[in-house]
């Protein structure tokens, strides 16, 4: 009891130094003199029943989702999807060097413009095959990708940065989210070098000439002789850029698959042709280089010329001229395209040395013939140029090469194959004295003349240029001939076939011819041998259209 008493009475250490004489110097402020309190019973109760009804709810919740609920949510869960999608950006938009808009973006796809003769530049748009998919992991199922010419090429450049987005679906397909978490940059815009109305109106003419004299194909190119960018690039046939970008109508899409005229070739720079007479400028110009022939050595053509059969001894080898001539010198033999000239100098004929194969090579490598130009649109093929390890390779029943093997092959028959993109630059480089082009259809791929050079007297590309402009004065070209636009030219016909039914029709030139702008090369494909109309005619009625349309691609002032 007294225990109890005395501990009733106890005093506490703050109640020690808790001072009355103290008071005055207490800072309140920080509670000083002020005894704490123990909390009281009823805000203990309060709070802790605060706490119970908090858990009693989560416990609840937890009971419902786990327990009642617990296997509708979990067939909900299993059933919906949750993956990153991709945000297609906008792809770029292709315009000509006008601003002239060729292909755009539309609700439907890829749309073009309604213009004929640009489905092989532009090429489409189109799903990503498996093969494609194999050789880009970063492609998309879903993606459209560019197909053939500038679409393909400069797909990275055009199709922009993908965004992503995060979905969540049902099982049913139905979206419960979205949500965007990255956003798509739409792809760059592309000029090209090309006309587009020009291009157009030069496939017009070309086609219907096909059309009308039953040729089977054709292309041809413009070419700026100063960069390389292509001022029109046309071929016949084409396919509709619009229906396969689209994927219909089937019915078109299953027309140009079976057509026998293969509208997907592009003929411009996949198309292998003999390439006649047009390439006698640079043989002509390799026997000057070579002291073969001086420019005023006369050789005369009676219409053919003869060697004794390597299989039939008493017998000979007879290789005719288009016409006989007469007696021709170089500029004339050019402007008058003749083969008995052009044998002799390139084969050599009794005291005539000659070129010979392996210096005809030499020189047509040297103009870029036989390899390919490295236009940037995919497809193009590589020419050949005649040397005996080709025909071993090819006629492995006759490999031994022969003095006629020469003499076909310095008029562009026999084993000579070349695309008009390549003998487009190839007068580029004539009309440079040496010096080549690449040549390129997008505006900022613009590059200027090459610098290597062929080791030539600039003297001789004179002589072989005046022969061109004579083509068109007073020889085979004459129809070429306008008093205010000075074209210069050279024209050649290959024969086709085994039984020589069939010719490819082609016309090569430059223009103006004292102050040249552009190059170009023409071939009309597979046409019958006795037809006298052809890429000459097709190039009259453009030029005719060029001066009054577009003057100031043929080095006129536009006239008001």
């Amino acid at each position: 009891m007294f225990w109890r008493k005395r501990k009733r009475f106890q005093i506490d250490p703050d109640e020690i130094f808790l001072d009355s004489s103290n008071v005055s110097g207490f800072d309140k402020s920080q509670f000083e003199g002020r005894l704490e309190k123990p909390i009281g019973k009823a805000t203990y109760i309060y709070v802790s029943g605060a706490i119970g009804l908090i858990t009693l709810f989560f416990l609840g919740r937890i009971f419902l989702l786990q327990v009642a609920g617990g296997e509708k949510f979990a067939q909900r869960s299993e059933r919906n999807t949750l993956k990153k999608e991709r945000i297609a950006p906008l792809r770029g938009v292709i315009y000509d060097r006008n601003g002239v808009i060729l292909a755009w973006n539309s609700e439907d796809g890829r749309s073009y413009a309604d213009m004929p003769g640009l489905s092989h530049v532009l090429g489409y748009t189109g799903l990503a095959s498996k093969e494609e998919m194999d050789k880009n992991s970063h492609l998309f199922t879903d993606e459209m990708i560019g197909k053939e010419g500038i679409e393909e090429s400069y797909n990275d450049l055009l199709r922009g940065m993908d965004g992503v987005k995060l979905i969540e679906k049902d099982s049913f397909g139905n979206i419960i989210s979205e949500n965007a978490q990255t956003s798509p940059t739409s792809g760059k815009n592309l000029i090209l070098t090309i006309d587009a109305e020009t291009q157009s109106q030069l496939y017009k003419y070309m086609s219907a000439v096909i059309k009308d004299r039953g040729f089977q194909g054709g292309a041809a190119v413009i070419l700026d002789v100063k960069d390389g960018g292509i001022l029109a690039m046309a071929n016949f046939p084409e396919y509709n850029s619009n229906v396969l970008s689209k994927g219909g109508p089937a019915d078109k899409i299953k027309g140009f698959i079976s057509d026998p005229q293969k509208p997907f070739i592009n003929r411009a720079i996949s198309g292998l042709y003999a390439p006649g007479s047009v390439i006698k400028p640079f043989v002509a110009l390799a026997a000057l280089a070579e002291g073969v022939v001086s420019p005023d050595k006369q050789i005369y053509s009676s219409g053919s010329i003869s060697l004794p059969n390597p299989f039939f001894p008493d017998k000979k080898t007879v290789f005719k001229d288009w016409k006989a001539h007469g007696w021709v010198n170089m500029k004339k033999a050019i402007a008058l395209s003749s083969d008995v000239y052009f044998y002799e100098v390139g084969g050599g004929f009794e005291d005539l040395k000659g070129l010979g194969i392996n210096k005809i090579h030499e020189y047509a490598k040297k103009f870029g013939l036989g390899e390919k130009t490295g236009i940037d649109i995919p497809g193009e093929a590589k020419g050949v140029v005649p040397s005996p390890e080709v025909k071993a390779r090819n006629n492995p029943d006759d490999p031994i090469w022969r003095v006629g093997d020469t003499y076909i092959s310095s008029i562009g028959q026999g084993y000579f194959l070349s695309t008009p993109i390549e003998i487009a630059a190839y007068v580029a480089a004539l009309v440079n004295d040496g010096k080549t082009v690449t040549p390129h259809l997008a505006e900022n791929d613009r590059l200027p003349v090459g610098n290597d050079a062929l080791d030539v007297s600039k003297e001789h590309f004179k002589i072989v240029k005046e022969g061109m402009r004579m083509t068109v004065t007073e020889g085979t070209a004459q129809g070429l001939s306008y008093p205010d636009l000075r074209i210069a030219a050279k024209t050649g016909t290959a024969e086709v076939g085994g039984k020589k039914d069939f010719i490819h029709s082609w016309l090569v030139g430059f223009y103006p011819y004292e102050d040249p702008k552009y190059a170009f090369a023409i071939v009309l494909e597979k046409g019958h041998a006795g037809n006298t109309t052809g890429a000459p005619y097709v190039m009259k009625q453009f030029f005719d259209w060029l001066k009054i349309n577009k003057p100031e691609y043929a080095g006129l002032e536009r006239r008001e």
